[in-house]
């Protein structure tokens, strides 16, 4: 039998944080109001058919408004949107006017690198978290460069040299 070994909280989240990611900003609309939040819990998980997840805190008021809109959009930030991911993270002290687009019947951001909408195809509950899987409905790219999350700050990418091969 195994023996169970306490693992520390702030060390585990570390160890998670050292994953660099993208940085989203999950939206819907419920009665005409938009909601949306920042995530970097979200992973592509089927091409046929087209699926993808996103992870929601059970904390999180998100988390209800998915469960009421049945569809919800990811939209992949672009460098330039390190202040919108904020904002949507509850880390500025003003917040600023955030004007929606709509792409296939979802509010989603201007700017952003990628967006994924999804109607709602199914739903766990797994440990403090719910994932959500979206069937994909309509997919939106533009020429930016990501907005990217490690060890707690915002990075960017960089180009690394190309080495020449061993002949």
């Amino acid at each position: 039998m195994m023996q169970q070994v306490e693992i520390d909280d702030r060390l585990y989240r570390n160890v998670l944080g050292s994953f660099a990611t993208g940085v989203t900003v999950i939206t819907t609309e419920v009665d005409k109001v938009v909601h949306g939040m920042t995530a970097n819990a979200f992973m592509s998980v089927s091409l046929k058919p087209k699926l993808v997840a996103i992870s929601i805190g059970e904390n999180a008021r998100m988390l209800h408004h998915i469960k009421d809109s049945k569809q919800f959009a990811i939209n992949i930030l672009s460098a330039n949107q390190q202040n919108k991911s904020k904002q949507f993270a509850g880390q500025l002290k003003s917040e600023s006017e955030v004007t929606f687009t709509y792409f296939k019947g979802l509010p989603i951001l201007d700017d952003s690198l990628a967006v994924i909408a999804c109607d709602l195809h199914s739903e766990y509950v797994v440990g403090d978290h719910t994932i959500f899987i979206g069937h994909v409905t309509g997919v939106k790219l533009e020429q930016n460069d990501p907005l990217l999350f490690s060890q707690g700050k915002y990075r960017e990418l960089k180009e690394l040299e190309e080495s020449e091969s061993p002949t």
